[in-house]
């Protein structure tokens, strides 16, 4: 079994989140960069990782790096790698590229290049000239940073936010990744109530509850490294028995969502059950301001809309100002609100505990976290 180096890609303001993801899963020497977080694992940790890690972007396997400022040694270089102990001859290997702040700027040219360099080291190991690639896919990047080059494949495929459960969603979805995130970031407890007013689809709501049955997010999905000739269907097997292990199905949670609009309780249902959660969590329509509760010490998740075009900002400052009257008489809730309208605390009513810098796709937002008191402690 060989030690891989892997790439876990992050959103912008989530790397330290995905960092303390992989630590959990008791790997050492993790570095934290922008955008990405590495660490060294054997080979079984590629399935262990795309399997658990529930706020990375995408998984992807160091072939090389190397410093390189002509298109000469990008090839080179590259030739030099260690290209057929991961590729077949038979395998599909396309070829995608970025660079900043370096050299060799031109990101066709360097896809191109490194293309080639792939094909000519291929070439010797099989002698053969010609690659039909027709099997297993193998997708190269060339990232060029500061004039460092990183050759990754993707072991992924398909982006991890893609657990397999929603096959439908509202106009604006909240990423999985990012709502396993936003509760990650919460002091929520599988024994505690979790309440989401806005749920849409049921993102928050069925991540909060694969969080709360230590269920691992990619159960329910494949992987492009699946189908690569070298990796060993073992390795798959006891990554899949380890997370069968470690669920707790038995886990007993008190969630619930709602929203105003009743097609989307219905496809939160539905989303629900795909993700094997038909009963667990009950879904409301209702409007936040009639929210009403007698229990204590429960945490609101909301992804409210954010009045982004004009004619929608009386109605968002309105709704705010709703949350805030609403959830002020629950002193012993804690509040957790994502938004990217700046004036959120003044409509809201309060400012804030702590607030977090996110972004949900394209938009920058921040994270409102209110603290209610904490539960007393049990005297043992």
């Amino acid at each position: 079994m060989k030690t891989v180096k892997l790439i876990a890609t992050a959103a912008m303001g989530l790397e330290a989140i995905v960092a303390n993801e992989v630590r959990e899963l008791g790997y050492e020497n993790v570095q934290v960069e922008n955008g990405k977080v590495i660490f060294e694992t054997d080979s079984v940790g590629i399935a262990r990782a795309n399997l658990w890690l529930r706020t990375a972007d995408r998984i992807k396997v160091i072939i090389g790096e190397f410093h390189a400022e002509t298109f000469e040694e990008l090839f080179e270089k590259t030739k030099a790698l260690p290209w057929s102990e991961y590729i077949t001859k038979d395998a599909e290997f396309p070829v995608i590229g970025r660079s900043v702040k370096s050299k060799l700027f031109s990101i066709s040219d360097c896809q191109a290049i490194v293309k080639k360099a792939v094909v000519e080291s291929l070439k010797q190991s099989y002698h053969i000239d010609w690659f039909e690639e027709q099997g297993p896919l193998h997708r190269i990047e060339v990232a060029l940073l500061k004039d460092k080059a990183t050759l990754t494949i993707d072991a992924s495929g398909t982006g991890l936010h893609k657990r397999g459960y929603r096959y439908l969603h509202n106009e604006a979805p909240l990423k999985e990744t990012l709502a396993a995130a936003m509760i990650k970031l919460t002091n929520w407890h599988p024994d505690r109530p979790f309440y989401d007013p806005f749920c849409g689809s049921g993102t928050l709501a069925i991540e909060a509850a694969m969080i709360g049955q230590n269920i691992a997010p990619g159960i329910n999905r494949d992987f492009a490294f699946e189908q690569w000739d070298w990796y060993e269907q073992g390795w798959i097997d006891r990554a899949l028995e380890e997370a069968e292990d470690l669920a707790k199905y038995d886990q007993p949670l008190n969630i619930v969502g709602s929203d105003n609009d009743h097609k989307m309780i219905e496809l939160a249902k539905n989303n629900a059950i795909e993700a094997g959660f038909p009963d667990l969590i009950q879904f409301k329509q209702m409007q936040v301001k009639d929210f009403r509760t007698n229990e204590e010490y429960g945490v609101i998740v909301g992804n409210p809309p954010y009045g982004e075009r004009m004619n929608e900002r009386a109605y968002v400052e309105n709704l705010y100002r709703q949350m805030g009257m609403t959830f002020k008489p629950l002193n012993t809730w804690s509040v957790y609100i994502i938004t990217s309208y700046p004036h959120f605390e003044k409509v809201y009513g309060q400012k804030a505990t702590k607030k977090r810098k996110l972004y949900n796709g394209n938009i920058r937002t921040d994270y409102y976290q209110y603290w209610g008191k904490r539960p007393p402690k049990l005297n043992k």
